[in-house]
């Protein structure tokens, strides 16, 4: 893993040899390469069997250890970042969430730039291992409900996980090579068509200017983005079902075409409340709304304009798609389409039960039973959100952050969304302003959002640690 990280670390220097920060990414790489090295040296004769315990403990640890390594370019380097700073930008970074403390991109130095990319696209093929290859078979959030999905890969036999993971890192790399291609024909430079097309796959939003995508001014350039955020967001295990000639199987999953309903029907919505609010150019509306809808939903973070000055309505209507998310196997945050689909469907159940109390009722998802055990673990998951949240925002109540930054901070930190709402982390602000201490909360809270809250939280129970 450090290995390939410190291979990361040459990028910048290689490709941008001028660049005022080459030394730092250059010290940084080989200090990280010796730590692999002697950790596979120290671990050659080892071949201990992985538990599902010490796979919790793996899978927060190596995400932690690789946030903090990510950190130190940016600590290096000349923008003079504190230790914080850097951690936070870091940890936004390697989660896709997207939140920065960050000013001036405009003007800063290309390294740091393809830096910030390279950890978000990172992030994003890490996040869709995890989801697809260990959360379901911990159980963690509801997440066992896909294990079915993938059993076909992962189950059988060591040659299906690699298979799997060949293909899903073909498609990864296929999308992104798409994205830069298409953004490159639509106008934009070849190191800002890299970089966009690194934060749009892995829908992590970190951008090469301050005012993030309406730099471009481009319909085009809204339109492509929106539609690469959103593959980006959908499960990227059936694209390689799909490759394996399992076609079809895509647009008939439930979550997709649920997901794929919530933004049309939302851009839709925000675009004729724009049009009764006497506002003109329709195409262009709605070509606004659906990109900055995509984005929300997708957790990816971008804006093309200050979506909160476009009424109270839309205001409140991105508040609410902050939650949503994007598919389970996906780079996308939040707490996912399936999550409310099931909500619904145990709601179903319930009225159905009133009327019929004898019933006997059967729950399927994309054709298969769905279990007690799996419902349970949605409601703890969704249980614990809500608690992290009230906690998290009342630690940065205490903190002296006003109570809309205090609330959506939280939000947008667990969901890995980026942006919140107010003058100080809405889409027009960033998180330079708020204390240390939150951008430690927030740190915690990215950390834990990604790693679908329980799998972070099972490691601070005594019980985890008894023999």
């Amino acid at each position: 893993m450090l290995v390939l990280l410190s291979t990361f670390l040459t990028l910048p220097p290689i490709f941008l040899p001028g660049a005022p920060n080459a030394s730092d990414f250059s010290s940084t790489a080989i200090g990280v390469f010796l730590v692999g090295v002697l950790g596979l040296w120290l671990t050659r004769n080892n071949s201990h069997r992985l538990q599902p315990r010490y796979m919790f403990l793996l899978t927060v640890s190596s995400w932690v250890i690789i946030s903090l390594l990510c950190a130190l370019p940016l600590y290096l380097s000349n923008l003079n970042l504190s230790m914080t700073d850097a951690i936070f930008e870091s940890f936004s970074g390697i989660t896709t969430t997207g939140s920065t403390v960050l000013t001036g991109l405009d003007t800063m130095a290309p390294d740091i730039l393809l830096w910030r990319s390279i950890i978000q696209w990172i992030g994003g093929i890490g996040i869709i291992g995890m989801f697809v290859a260990v959360l379901p078979f911990l159980g963690i959030g509801g997440m066992r409900l896909f294990a079915t999905e993938s059993s076909e890969w992962t189950e059988k036999a060591l040659p299906r996980m690699k298979s799997l993971s060949r293909g899903l890192l073909l498609v990864y790399c296929s999308f992104t090579l798409a994205c830069i291609a298409c953004y490159w024909l639509a106008g934009m430079d070849l190191f800002n068509a890299i970089n966009h097309a690194f934060t749009t796959i892995s829908t992590g939003g970190y951008s090469t200017s301050d005012s993030s995508m309406g730099q471009f001014n481009s319909l085009s350039i809204l339109l492509l983005s929106s539609l690469f955020m959103a593959l980006g967001a959908m499960p990227f295990f059936l694209f390689v079902r799909e490759l394996h000639g399992q076609h079809g199987v895509l647009i008939r999953d439930q979550q997709v075409r649920a997901f794929i309903s919530v933004l049309i029907l939302s851009a839709l919505i925000m675009t004729i409340y724009r049009l009764l609010n006497h506002e003109e150019h329709p195409f262009e509306l709605f070509v606004a709304a659906l990109f900055n809808v995509t984005s929300i939903v997708t957790t990816t973070g971008y804006a093309s304009e200050d979506y909160l000055l476009w009424g109270p309505f839309t205001s409140v209507a991105f508040f609410f798609l902050t939650f949503v998310g994007g598919c389970s196997g996906s780079t996308s945050g939040g707490m996912k389409i399936f999550r409310f689909q099931l909500s619904f469907m145990v709601l179903r159940e319930q009225f159905r039960r009133l009327l019929h109390p004898r019933a006997v009722l059967t729950r399927n998802f994309n054709g298969r039973p769905v279990s007690d055990e799996i419902i349970a673990s949605m409601i703890s998951y969704v249980f614990v959100f809500l608690v992290t949240m009230a906690v998290m925002t009342l630690l940065l109540s205490l903190l002296g952050v006003d109570l809309i930054t205090s609330l959506t901070g939280s939000i947008t930190a667990l969901t890995n969304v980026g942006p919140g709402l107010g003058t100080v982390i809405g889409p027009a602000g960033n998180f330079a302003l708020l204390p240390d201490e939150a951008k430690w909360i927030l740190s915690v809270g990215m950390i834990l959002g990604r790693l679908e809250l329980l799998s972070v939280i099972i490691l601070f129970s005594p019980a985890f640690w008894r023999t």
